[in-house]
């Protein structure tokens, strides 16, 4: 824990809304400069580019990239260097002859992924744990974090008729208030950033009263927060009979949306829900339109989905491993971003007139499929549970091969026929396998606060005999 955030916990609650503002001020030096307005009105334009004009642009910003990170980027350098020694002369300019960069290999050595003309003491530093708790150290350019932030205000508010000078607020992962207090407040106002950050700690039914209050008297346009989070809020507001603020659009992040997700919390706040895809390592990024298509935004990296080596076709699934463009300064060239999706086959025009590339779908977590014994991989297993009325969160641990445990928080009325379902339901997908049901209080979170929906906790021998 750095020390200015043990100071910042060790204040009262009336002090932490001015060091969250002075936090704010820094992040908005860093954020938005004299060339926001332009770079925001470059990326609204390139939103309606030809497949011509992608690919011209994609002939200048990929080769540039390729030679930066082959010469100057210490783990590439060396990986080009080796492969010489061994006479192989695959050309760098090209990018399918360069490895897939997986996780492991980032976070044991991020400094190495770091071009060696740049100083890291003057650069912005992002730590983040993701779902698996490992930390990733990352590090942004003033001019890599206003490029990102200026796309972020097209693609991401602009979109949705709100912006950076609205109120806003996040419900988030940073333990902004202690996880002891019993009463609120459970946020803290940024007025830098017109941003009220709300604690992901302390969503409960006793304590929803209070968020939904303190949405109201900020005057907040809009909600970025997990769907799993915005999902509580509406489950409490129909529940209880609570009267939800007025939004003008919730934005969901880091978690995928479900379709019994979509429709409880549309009708709670009588507001629209807008899907969001990215990451922190800023190599592919998607936003959901008005037309309810989850666009790819072509600047932010050069998306491929692979399967067992292979490159998929438009409409398969597919692993996603993604060279990102933004950040030159640490390049991660086909990175897997540890999400498997579906990209939407070309020649069906959206109907909001954007010519952006799209997703199909987002499949969640390459890890977050349950794997079977005959050699499955199976997800978007939310469906077990969907229509069971007495369940409101869910997430299956594999144990082994055939051996499952299911979490559930149980609404009111929620009983053995209930679980008897969930049981035939999950065999009728996985096959015949040892399920146990068990209800729980609340389903633990990552350490950011991110609700899980599966957990896998094979061994690296188990996996080897799926399928064999």
């Amino acid at each position: 824990m750095s020390l200015a955030l043990e100071v910042y916990r060790r204040l009262p609650a009336s002090m932490q809304g001015i060091a969250a503002t002075l936090r704010g001020y820094q992040l908005r030096r860093w954020r938005y400069g004299p060339e926001t307005d332009r770079l925001v009105a470059e990326a609204r334009e390139r939103e309606r580019w030809s497949e011509s004009e992608w690919s011209d642009w994609y002939a200048t910003q990929l080769p540039m990239l390729l030679d930066r990170a082959a010469t100057r980027v210490p783990w590439y350098r060396e990986h080009w260097a080796e492969r010489r020694r061994r006479g192989d002369r695959a050309s760098w300019s090209y990018l399918e002859n360069w490895p897939i960069l997986e996780k492991d290999v980032l976070r044991a050595t991020p400094e190495r992924f770091l071009a060696d003309d740049c100083d890291p003491r003057r650069m912005f530093v992002e730590r983040t744990s993701g779902t698996t708790g490992k930390s990733t150290t990352l590090w942004w350019s003033r001019a890599t974090v206003r490029e990102w932030y200026a796309l972020f205000e097209a693609r991401c508010r602009n979109w949705y008729g709100v912006s950076r000078h609205d109120h806003w607020a996040i419900i988030g992962g940073q333990l902004v208030t202690p996880v002891s207090r019993q009463r609120p407040p459970f946020w803290v106002w940024n007025s830098a950033l017109n941003q009220l950050y709300m604690s992901a700690w302390h969503l409960s039914a006793r304590n929803i009263p209070a968020y939904l209050g303190a949405l109201e008297r900020h005057r907040i346009r809009y909600l970025f927060a997990y769907s799993s989070a915005i999902y509580t809020l509406a489950e409490a507001i129909r529940e209880q009979g609570l009267r939800p603020p007025r939004l003008d659009v919730l934005v969901t992040n880091a978690e995928p949306v479900h379709a019994h997700q979509r429709e409880v919390i549309e009708a709670a706040f009588n507001a629209p829900l807008r899907e969001t895809y990215g990451m922190s390592e800023i190599v592919t990024t998607a936003t959901e339109c008005e037309a309810g298509r989850l666009h790819i935004w072509p600047e932010v990296g050069v998306v491929e989905l692979i399967e067992e080596g292979h490159a998929v076709m438009d409409g398969e699934v597919g692993d996603l491993v993604c060279t990102g463009l933004v950040n030159q300064d640490m390049p991660l060239i086909r990175y897997r971003v540890g999400d498997r999706a579906v990209r939407r086959p070309a020649g069906v025009p959206c109907s909001c007139g954007r010519t952006m590339p799209e997703f199909s779908s987002i499949e969640g977590r390459s890890d977050d499929l349950v794997l079977t014994r005959d050699g499955r991989r199976i997800g978007q297993l939310q469906a077990v549970f969907q229509t069971v009325g007495t369940v409101s969160e869910a997430q299956i641990i594999q144990e082994s091969l055939d051996e499952f445990r299911i979490l559930v928080t149980p609404r009111p009325g929620f009983d053995d026929s209930a679980r008897a379902l969930i049981i035939a339901r999950f065999r009728d997908r996985v096959g015949d396998v040892a399920v146990s049901v068990e209800p729980v209080e609340l389903i633990p979170r990552t350490a950011n606060g991110k609700l899980r929906y599966v957990v896998s906790r094979l061994t690296p021998e188990q996996r080897a005999l799926a399928g064999s």
